[in-house]
């Protein structure tokens, strides 16, 4: 797929809707693709900066093969420039150590390793199209789950090529108004929203997080009005609502637990799934309509009690993958 188009001013970046023209050996926004013989191309192909084993929850993925096992590569880069990143030190440069990985050294590892599950994650992926589009496709063949955890930033394109070789997404919704998403990300909320929406008409297992951070995303009239339009596309989506701690430039006091236990019960009021993450306490997934317990978590341990996607109580359709 071409990601680029000659303007008169530049060849201009067709991947996300930051649209960055580039004159040669000009670097886009991402930090991550180039303008080389005037083409667009990613610098990090088969470069990642880290990978390990996971276990799925890390992602965070609650509902798609619980209990198993992923691994995770990430590379340098972001097309978005967050101001609490948590993984600033990868995502917000283009200096950093790399390693060499081809696609087919990425499908050996998975084999070596006996792990059926690959995600991009730790930067944004999506920056690694072209890598991530070759490495989906060798892994798609041999069927093994392919997982994005990504800010959503992308345009329909490209978006709708990779979700054909895409099994779930940990899309990543940081604020609930374009002002605040424009001010402290310099992206958009209406392209994320669109991005959700095209994974589920397109009945991919999506998974959405959300940094609760206070002062800037606490506003529970403003969330109230984008978690309404979210549950009408499906209320069964799981919902993670992870604590703040101070990074990056921003310094902010960490989220307080009953502050973010308050804004759990406003979304529970729209959703059936929700979680909390950076907390110690347990997760655990009860069916919604007779609270049967199904999941139990303790951290990353996890155990089954209900093996298929119909509760074992009340027979009620689940939407859990095992």
């Amino acid at each position: 797929m071409k990601l680029y188009d000659k303007e008169n001013k530049g060849i201009k970046c067709l991947l996300c809707p930051h649209g960055c023209v580039l004159q040669e050996d000009a670097v886009g926004l991402c930090l991550g693709r180039i303008r080389k013989n005037d083409k667009i191309i990613p610098i990090f192909y088969g470069k990642p900066s880290g990978i390990s084993i996971d276990p799925i929850e890390k992602k965070p993925l609650y509902h798609f093969f619980p209990g198993t096992k992923i691994l995770s590569i990430g590379f340098l880069g972001c097309n978005l420039k967050c101001q609490f990143c948590q993984n600033y030190e990868i995502s917000q440069t283009n200096d950093k150590v790399t390693y060499s990985l081809s696609p087919n050294e990425l499908l050996s590892l998975m084999q070596e390793k006996n792990i059926n599950n690959l995600a991009f994650t730790y930067n944004e992926p999506i920056i690694n199209f072209e890598y991530i589009f070759d490495v989906f496709k060798l892994t798609k063949k041999k069927n093994y789950k392919n997982v994005l955890v990504t800010n959503g930033y992308i345009n329909k394109e490209p978006l709708n090529e990779i979700l054909k070789y895409t099994d779930a997404l940990n899309i990543d919704l940081k604020f609930f108004s374009n002002e605040s998403y424009k001010k402290y990300t310099g992206g958009y909320l209406d392209i994320v929203l669109d991005t959700i929406k095209i994974c589920f008409e397109q009945k991919k297992h999506i998974e959405i997080t959300t940094l609760i951070i206070p002062e800037l995303n606490t506003d529970e009239k403003l969330i109230e009005n984008i978690i309404k339009k979210l549950s009408e596309i499906s209320p069964d989506i799981p919902y993670h609502l992870s604590r703040y701690f101070p990074a990056y430039k921003l310094d902010l006091p960490p989220t307080g637990i009953k502050q973010l236990e308050k804004i759990k019960q406003l979304f529970q009021k729209y959703f059936n799934y929700v979680y909390t993450g950076n907390v110690m306490n347990k997760q655990n997934t009860y069916c919604p309509y007779c609270q049967n317990l199904l999941i139990e978590r303790d951290i990353y341990k996890t155990k089954i009690y209900n093996f298929t996607n119909v509760c074992s109580n009340c027979n009620s359709k689940l939407n859990i993958i095992i």
